[in-house]
Parts: structure tokens; C-alpha cells; sequence
């Protein structure tokens, strides 16, 4: 005689082992506010001895949530919104919550479709992953469910933004520079309508001025690109022919830079140092010498935002732009001022 399959564990057969009712086991599991935290730990305890494993259709109903989430990105190349969203899925996987991902391109039609069709699937709330750190307009009014900026930011204060410390992460190139006895710093970055252009030129005069010193001749602005990163280098040595370090606004500017420095005969990093940005480690690990660089923590950004659509979720969310911290990744393009 075939052996009988055991029935599954039910929020019912929780509740019972707890002495609770459905209703108050349903809540103790999904984790809602009015739960006790006593009764929330018998519960849970209950649910454990007992094997419960909650059917997701089950707990979307219980709980009034899809378990869903949508990522909208608008970063078409991927360079910067792939690890922001990698760390976002890392938080949701931790959530148990399902991610919806759809590429709007940049363009704000294709944007609009995809927001239409994420709110049809009932998603519980939104992550928009933007292509800059430009602020970008909100799409948060008028919609039923929380919605958080990743890396570009809402022009709406009231909605809740997360960006790189831009002007931070230039001040930790500088103080870096400073500290192996570089004085004479030049800074060359990307086109001066970009906020992270701006930022990052922002934060490295900050900190020359801290130290009491200025920058080496101008902040040189020209495009995100390694032919820039030759020119610039041209244009720093016919007006200054001493620098003795650069702080690049990304690590192809620091590439080029290198690679024209280098033909006019200048070591990197004995007669000048150099510091990049962004760590792109297929770059910065290969150039020669491998990148200084800053940087920008896009996965633990990811994560965060995801962590707070989680309590935005919840009716806990926390207005504004959030800047979060950078780090220095020290490589041989930097070393040392020679005595």
C-alpha cells in the first residue's frame, strides 16, 4: 500500500501550537506592528518547530502585499545602474520579495509603458536606478505604491533619493595625495553640465583649501573620455609643467592621462601621481601602473535603497537625498612625493 504524502503545515496548525488566532499568527509571520513582540516570538517559534512554509499566493493574500517589486532602470549601457541593481536584489532576495525588472533606455515614453505594466502586476513598491547623478523628474505623484531613486535623483525633496557622495569621494583622492606629500594638484574631470563633474571639482578645491593650497592652474571640464584625458594632459603640462599629481573626474580621463604623460616622459607615480574614479576594474586593474581610484560603493547604494523601499513599504520611509559614502582604493598610480 502506497505510504499516504503528510499534509502540509497550515497557518491554522501555527496559530493552534501558539494559542493565537489565524488572524494574529497571519500578522506575527508578515511582520506587522501590532503584534506583540512576546506573541511574535511564540508564533514564530511555533512556525518553526512546525516546518511552516508560508505558499506565497497565501501570503500575498494574508498580508495584502504581492511580494513583488519593480527596478526601473534608464541606464542603457549598464555601467553604473548594474551594480546598483545587483545590490538591490541582494536586499530583496534577504526579503523574500520577487524583483520585476524592466530597461526604460532613457527615453520617457518607453519609461511610462513600463511603469504602467509594473503597477498592473500590483508590485509593492518601486526602485527607479538612474544613468547619472543628474536629478531626474519624480514619477512618485499620484501612484499607490512607495517609489525610491537610486543613483539619480528625484527634483522632488519630498521623495526618498540615494547618490554618491561625489563631493566626499574627490575629498578622499585629495586627502589621499596630501598625505604622500603631493602639493601641487591639478584636477581634470568630465563636461561641467554634469552634477558629478561639479561635485567631484567641488570637493577637491574643498580640500585644497583645507590644506590652505589651490588647485594647480583651472579645473579642466571636457568629455568622460580617454582621447580627453590625453588632451587635458596636454593643456595641464603647457601651464603648469610641475604637477606632481591629478585627481581624474573618472578612470578613463586617468588612462588617457597616463598614457600621455608617460609619452612626454613623465614617470606615474615617481614624478606625477594619479588618482581615478569610479574603480571600473576592467580600467583601473589593467592600466599600467593599475588605478588609484575612488569608489562610488554602487552595490552597498543598491542595497540601502532597497532596505528603505522596504520600510517605505511599511509607511516608514525617510524623505530627501541621501548621500552615501565613498571609498579609496589604493593602486600603484599613486605613491609616495620623491624626497
Amino acid at each position: 500500500m502506497p505510504s499516504q504524502r503528510p499534509r502540509p503545515v497550515t497557518i491554522t496548525d501555527v496559530a493552534t501550537r501558539a494559542g493565537v488566532s489565524i488572524a494574529t499568527a497571519s500578522k506575527a509571520i508578515n511582520g506587522r506592528a501590532q503584534v506583540r513582540a512576546e506573541t511574535r516570538e511564540r508564533v514564530l517559534q511555533a512556525a518553526e518547530e512546525l516546518g511552516f512554509r508560508p505558499n506565497a499566493i497565501a501570503r500575498s493574500l494574508l498580508s495584502g502585499q504581492s511580494r513583488m517589486v519593480g527596478l526601473l532602470t534608464s541606464d542603457s549601457v549598464g555601467r553604473f545602474g548594474i551594480p546598483v541593481m545587483f545590490g538591490a536584489e541582494d536586499a530583496f532576495g534577504v526579503g523574500e520579495m520577487a524583483v520585476l525588472l524592466c530597461d526604460a533606455r532613457g527615453d520617457s515614453i518607453r519609461e511610462q509603458h513600463h511603469l504602467r505594466t509594473l503597477l498592473s502586476h500590483r508590485v509593492d513598491g518601486l526602485i527607479v536606478v538612474g544613468q547619472s547623478t543628474d536629478p531626474r523628474p519624480s514619477l512618485s505623484r499620484g501612484l499607490p505604491v512607495p517609489v525610491v531613486y537610486a543613483y539619480a535623483p528625484s527634483e522632488d525633496p519630498d521623495d526618498v533619493s540615494f547618490v554618491p557622495d561625489d563631493v566626499g569621494g574627490a575629498r578622499l583622492a585629495v586627502e589621499h595625495l596630501l598625505a604622500l606629500g603631493r602639493r601641487r594638484i591639478a584636477h581634470i574631470t568630465g563636461p561641467v553640465h554634469y552634477q558629478a563633474a561639479r561635485d567631484r571639482a567641488a570637493g577637491v578645491r574643498a580640500a585644497l583649501e583645507d590644506a590652505g593650497l589651490t588647485l594647480c592652474g583651472q579645473a579642466w571640464h571636457g568629455a568622460w573620455s580617454q582621447r580627453w584625458g590625453r588632451q587635458a594632459a596636454e593643456m595641464v603640462f603647457r601651464t603648469d609643467p610641475e604637477p606632481d599629481a591629478v585627481v581624474c573626474g573618472n578612470d578613463q580621463i586617468a588612462a588617457g592621462f597616463i598614457d600621455a604623460a608617460r609619452e612626454r616622459g613623465r614617470r606615474v607615480p615617481d614624478d606625477v601621481a594619479v588618482v581615478g574614479y569610479d574603480n571600473w576594474e576592467v580600467l583601473a586593474t589593467e592600466s599600467r601602473p593599475p588605478l588609484t581610484t575612488v569608489d562610488m560603493n554602487l552595490e552597498s547604494l543598491g542595497r540601502t535603497a532597497a532596505q528603505q523601499l522596504f520600510a517605505a513599504i511599511d509607511g516608514g520611509a525617510t524623505p530627501g537625498v541621501h548621500r552615501m559614502p565613498c571609498r579609496l582604493v589604493v593602486r600603484d598610480s599613486t605613491a609616495p612625493a620623491p624626497a
